[in-house]
């Protein structure tokens, strides 16, 4: 009996060459929210310390491109960092600018401007975003005795455990 031939769907393409950089991968998807910031160049962000230099990307990152109302040339380039970084950033504008232009290859940046925020979202020298998850809600009393109610009848602890735990969650959640 002759092997099923294998075929693929019509959506997918099939690549024919080997292996792709992962950067190839997601650069389609990582374009719109980085150009939405003004970054066309995304290699501003994603090799920022090999362009500035591993010290002054330890307490700044570039947050935003803002360009000039009437398409002028040059932007302006918006660092975040902490306050005791802030002078220090100050005095070394011009040679950032003159990194980040020789990254673009032509002069894209004509001002820098300094965003002091608190140390908090800094992590060891390195800058750190990150949201903080929100906490589950609480189930209230009525939510747990209908939860060990509806799991009641079962014989099997754990599984008795997991439907409780699950029917707890399905009543919190529709609470709320």
């Amino acid at each position: 009996m002759p092997a099923a031939k294998r075929t693929m769907p019509a959506t997918q393409k099939r690549r024919k060459r080997g292996f792709e950089a992962a950067s190839k991968l997601v650069t389609g998807q990582l374009r719109q929210p980085f150009e939405k910031r003004g970054f066309s160049e995304t290699k501003l962000l994603t090799h920022w310390p090999e362009i500035v230099g591993e010290e002054t990307a330890k307490s700044a990152v570039p947050v935003k491109i803002r360009y000039a109302r009437g398409g002028g040339f040059g932007a302006t380039l918006v660092l975040l960092t902490t306050g005791g970084h802030a002078p220090t950033l100050e005095m070394q504008k011009d040679a950032i600018r003159q990194k980040v232009n020789a990254c673009y290859g032509y002069n894209a940046v004509s001002r820098i401007q300094i965003t002091q925020t608190a140390p908090v979202g800094f992590d060891e020298g390195h800058v750190r975003f990150e949201v903080k998850p929100k906490e589950p809600p609480r189930p209230t009393p009525e939510i747990l005795s209908a939860a060990h109610d509806a799991a009641d009848p079962i014989r099997d602890t754990e599984l008795k455990q997991a439907l409780e735990r699950l029917a707890r969650n399905v009543l919190t959640k529709n609470s709320n």
